[in-house]
């Protein structure tokens, strides 16, 4: 949502995290870890965005297909899934890993510019079906494995990709990840309050299809200048083309209402301790969709899963600048890179 995308101001990290956590604290600078790199002209190429049918649901890709892959990178974007938001981080994913894995990030049923599904709602579950509907049509009978990048809801959703496909998968990361409701968060109770009104939820997004009878111009400008004001143009485009819909917002406050539901539950403690090797984590220090006090809690809880909190003042919405889509990018190129070079 775009409540999302806004930007925090306190930086209360020091008094958040215990000292127990701070012995766990690794800061991921990329000077201080693998240095800023420079990209490889001979491995840059541009993102492609194509529609693919999947379980006959009209879905949205954006993809970069290497010439001799190792592996391949499933992105799976938050809520809402855009996948045109992140069409800087993909570039630059691919380019950062060389060339030697495809990078495909898939978008969310009806997160999209045309109404394909007439209205219809879908949930978190059915989201997450759809993932693995893609996986078992576009990539189980590729002979490299598979490494899944989460964002926010998309972590979760990358979970449960590994909880049910734990062969193919060998690699799980979530950056910035939204795995539980933070009951102390006011912004996400009044999300909540919103998504589970039927009412509410048509107002809203009526309100914000007015934008689309507006010319595409006067959209981009109210956005730059609004919630926008520090966002790539990709970001903005992203936003006026796909957001502007009513259909989109539609079902991004249905799936955010799932997700409450969902993630009201205690997490899977039981299946992270079990695939600890599996699993990385991208906390951001002021971050209420994926709070420190869950980052504490999955330390206890799963010690030996990869934690990291990235302290360089990028926002939960990293994709909605191309900073914050280099750096995240940088991060889980040097994760992939100590996973693959651990196996070998």
């Amino acid at each position: 949502m775009l409540v999302r995308a806004l930007p925090s101001t306190s930086r209360v990290f020091t008094l958040i995290l215990s000292s127990s956590s701070r012995k766990r604290y690794r800061s991921t600078s990329m000077t201080r870890e693998t240095g800023l790199r420079d990209f490889n002209s001979g491995t840059k190429k541009s993102v492609n965005f194509r529609l693919c049918n999947v379980s006959s649901h009209t879905t949205e890709l954006l993809e970069i297909q290497a010439d001799d892959p190792t592996f391949h990178v499933l992105f799976i974007p938050g809520n809402p899934g855009v996948i045109t938001f992140y069409k800087e981080f993909v570039e630059s994913l691919y380019e950062l890993l060389g060339g030697n894995a495809s990078v495909t990030a898939i978008g969310h049923i009806s997160h999209t510019k045309k109404d394909w599904e007439r209205g219809k709602l879908f949930s978190l579950e059915e989201q997450i079906d759809h993932k693995m509907d893609f996986v078992k049509q576009e990539l189980q009978n590729r002979e490299v494995p598979i490494v899944l990048v989460g964002h926010s809801i998309g972590s979760y959703i990358s979970l449960e990709m590994l909880r049910r496909s734990t062969e193919k998968v060998i690699y799980c990361i979530g950056v910035y990840p939204f795995l539980a409701v933070n009951q102390y968060s006011r912004t996400q109770s009044h999300i909540r309050k919103i998504a589970a009104s039927p009412i509410l939820s048509v107002i809203i997004c009526l309100l914000v299809a007015l934008l689309g009878l507006l010319p595409v111009w006067a959209s981009r400008l109210i956005v730059s200048k609004s919630v926008g004001i520090s966002w790539s143009a990709t970001a903005v485009d992203a936003t006026c083309t796909h957001l502007r819909q009513y259909h989109t917002m539609r079902n991004v406050l249905f799936m955010a209402m799932t997700e409450f539901k969902e993630l009201s539950k205690t997490p899977n403690w039981t299946f992270m301790r079990e695939n600890q090797h599996k699993i990385s984590f991208l906390y951001g220090i002021d971050d209420h969709w994926g709070p420190m006090y869950m980052f504490n809690e999955i330390s206890k809880q799963a010690p030996k899963i990869s934690l990291s909190v990235e302290g360089e003042g990028h926002t939960h919405a990293f994709c909605c600048t191309e900073a914050g889509s280099l750096w995240v990018a940088h991060h889980v190129t040097s994760l992939i890179e100590k996973k693959i070079s651990g196996q070998t």
